[in-house]
C-alpha cells in the first residue's frame, strides 16, 4: 500500500496503554507526513535543560507549600539572576518545575503540562504533529482545542487504538524498549534480534520497569476515568474519533496501516 503526505495538520492517537498507540503513530510518521510529539519527550526535553544548566542552589526556595505551588516566575528569575543564561531562563523554570514534580512522585498539574506543550508545539508553528500522550484530561483538552482555535490551525481527528484489558496485559508483559535508541520490540508480534538485541543498534532490550500488571492496572483505571471524558469531550467539540483496532488477527506493518487507513476511509478523512 502506498500512500502520500496528507493534509492532515494535526492528528491525535490516543488509546489505553498498551492498546498499540505507537504502530499507529509510525503510520502517520512514515506515510502521511506527520512529526511525533511524545508529552514523555517534551518532559524529557525540558528537565534536560535544568539538568545541563546544573543549578546547585535549593529548588524548594521556588515552592510555596502553604498555597501547594511554585512561586510566581518574575520572583523565581529575580532569584535566580545572572546564574542562569538570560536566554534560557524561561525554559529553564519550566524543566525546573517539571523536574520538582517529578523528582518528588507529585501530580503535574494541568496548568504546567499545558505551558511544557504549548512551548514545545509552537516550534512546529502549531501543526504537522501526531500528538502522543496530550491530551489526559478534560481540562488539557479545553487548553489544546483553544490554543489550535487562535492559533488557526486544528485537530483533524481522535485516532482511538481500542483494545481489551485483559489482551493490553498479557501483550504489555512482553513489550521490550531499548534504552539506547527507545526502540519498541514485542516478544512475540515483533521480536528483537536473538531474542534480546534491538535491530537498530544492538543493544540489549529491556522491560519496562512500569510495566507490571499492578501498575498496568492503575494506567487502565486513569484511562476509564480521565482520558475517555476527553475523548468525549473531543468529539462533542467536532472533531472525527476514527476507531483502529489493536489487536489484530496478524500483527504486520501492512495490517496496521490498513486498519488506520479503513478508519480514516470510514471517516471519510480519506
Amino acid at each position: 500500500m502506498s500512500l502520500s503526505p496528507s493534509n492532515f495538520e494535526n492528528i491525535l492517537v490516543m488509546g489505553k496503554s498498551g492498546a498499540g498507540k505507537q504502530p499507529r503513530i509510525d503510520v502517520f510518521t512514515a506515510d502521511f507526513g506527520l512529526k511525533q510529539l511524545s508529552t514523555g519527550n517534551i518532559f524529557r526535553s525540558f528537565m534536560k535543560i535544568f539538568n545541563d544548566a546544573a543549578y546547585e542552589g535549593d529548588i524548594d526556595q521556588f515552592y510555596n507549600i502553604d498555597k501547594n505551588e511554585f512561586i510566581e516566575d518574575k520572583k523565581m528569575k529575580e532569584t535566580l539572576g545572572s546564574s542562569i543564561n538570560n536566554s534560557l531562563m524561561d525554559d529553564f523554570i519550566l524543566g525546573l518545575k517539571a523536574h520538582y514534580y517529578v523528582s518528588n512522585g507529585k501530580y503535574v498539574p494541568d496548568s504546567l503540562t499545558n505551558r511544557l506543550f504549548e512551548s514545545y508545539f509552537s516550534r512546529s508553528d502549531y501543526k504537522g504533529m501526531v500528538l502522543d500522550g496530550y491530551p489526559r484530561t478534560v481540562t488539557q483538552a479545553e487548553y489544546l482545542f483553544k490554543l489550535t482555535s487562535e492559533k488557526g490551525t486544528k485537530i483533524d481527528a481522535v485516532v482511538l487504538v481500542e483494545n481489551e484489558d485483559d489482551a493490553i496485559i498479557k501483550r504489555t508483559m512482553g513489550r521490550r524498549i531499548c534504552p539506547s535508541c527507545g526502540a519498541v520490540y514485542h516478544l512475540e508480534f515483533k521480536p528483537p534480534k536473538d531474542g534480546k538485541l534491538c535491530t537498530k543498534c544492538g543493544t540489549e532490550v529491556i522491560l519496562r520497569s512500569d510495566d507490571t500488571e499492578e501498575k498496568l492496572r492503575t494506567r487502565l483505571k486513569e484511562f476509564h476515568e480521565k482520558t475517555q471524558p476527553t475523548i468525549n469531550f473531543l468529539s462533542e467539540k467536532g472533531i472525527p474519533v476514527v476507531k483502529a483496532e489493536g489487536n489484530l488477527p496478524v500483527f504486520t506493518e501492512e495490517a496496521v496501516k490498513q486498519s488506520v487507513v479503513d478508519g480514516l476511509k470510514e471517516a471519510g478523512l480519506l
